[in-house]
């Protein structure tokens, strides 16, 4: 986003360049800073090369704006400005046809004020140069700063562990990343909720399925400390949920969104066939009523399984416990 001083001479190739790098979106300034007239930006607009996104900003065709095209309207309209949130999450990481219906989300400082634009959500922040990574195309918060301002600002505490374990199980940031990032910050709503989240992602949990069977199925119940995330060593390539690997009992959580389709159902059958070949171990298949809506009774039934294959323990009730067998 970053432009050469005042030329005499106007810069076709970098303009040319800096529309590429824009994805074919431009402010005025930055034209006029690159040697050229107002009168060449009239003319442009008039013969529909450019077309207005907004007041001094410009898109080099007439069609839809993809994600990215609106991405970097909404940042350079209110520049200095970052993406922010979701938006700065979903620019990391996908490409600009992926969430293209959604609102674009940019932080300004917190002393400044924008004219609002249909379809841009602004927030404000302070101490932004410690957050932004203000060279990147477009300029936006770093990753863990943006994954905790979603969490922190999520509707519930399920979504809120949705953003951390989605954010540490793509592989582009660690729990540890998000802790550091969580301690540098003054004050941050749900924090020692989100630090405790964290803490349980750190040692294993990636998905809200697998949080939920930790903190309402095992912990609260007394059910042994199993392994997870563990690769499954035997058939297709994969990662068990839950194993515990000396009672040879395997527990998949059946709820993250790769589970959805008849392709992926089919690769989780063929994952229990094959824990069946290794060692004899046994698959137990929990979705999200199991977890969410009956965890003390699945807490009974897993205690009973891991009994027969020699667990030495015994379920201990929760406060929320039924009359359980």
């Amino acid at each position: 986003m970053t432009v050469s001083p005042a030329a005499e001479v106007p810069d076709q190739e970098a303009l040319d360049e800096l529309l590429g790098d824009q994805h074919g979106v431009v402010a005025r300034r930055q034209v006029i800073e690159l040697g050229f007239t107002a009168s060449y930006i009239r003319r442009k607009v008039r013969r529909r090369d450019w077309v207005p996104v907004y007041p001094g900003v410009y898109v080099n065709h007439t069609g839809p704006l993809t994600w990215h095209q609106r991405a970097w309207s909404a940042v350079l309209d209110a520049q200095p400005a970052a993406l922010s949130r979701q938006s700065a999450i979903l620019d990391a990481s996908t490409p600009p046809t992926v969430g293209s219906d959604g609102p674009i989300h940019i932080v300004i400082d917190r002393k400044r004020d924008v004219v609002r634009r249909p379809g841009v959500v602004v927030h404000r922040g302070s101490s932004l140069d410690d957050r932004v990574l203000w060279h990147a195309n477009p300029p936006r918060v770093r990753f863990e700063d943006a994954v905790l301002d979603v969490a922190a600002e999520a509707a519930s505490e399920i979504r809120a562990i949705a953003a951390l374990a989605d954010a540490v199980g793509s592989r582009r940031t660690t729990a540890s990343r998000l802790l550091s990032a969580s301690k540098n910050r003054r004050w941050m709503r749900r924090r020692a909720f989100i630090e405790h989240v964290l803490a349980d992602v750190h040692d294993g949990t990636c998905s809200v399925l697998e949080h939920g069977y930790l903190t309402r199925v095992e912990r609260p119940h007394g059910l042994p400390t199993p392994s997870r995330q563990e690769p499954t060593g035997v058939g297709r390539h994969g990662f068990r949920d839950v194993d515990y690997a000396d009672l040879r009992v395997i527990v998949e959580l059946d709820g993250r969104m790769g589970h959805d389709g008849s392709t992926s159902r089919d690769l989780d059958m063929e994952r229990d066939l094959d824990a069946a070949l290794d060692i004899e171990k046994v698959t137990l298949r929990i979705g999200w009523g199991q977890v969410f809506d009956r965890p003390c009774v699945t807490a009974s039934k897993v205690a009973h399984v891991l009994r027969r294959r020699g667990w030495a323990g015994s379920v201990r009730f929760c406060p929320e416990c039924p009359d359980l067998p």
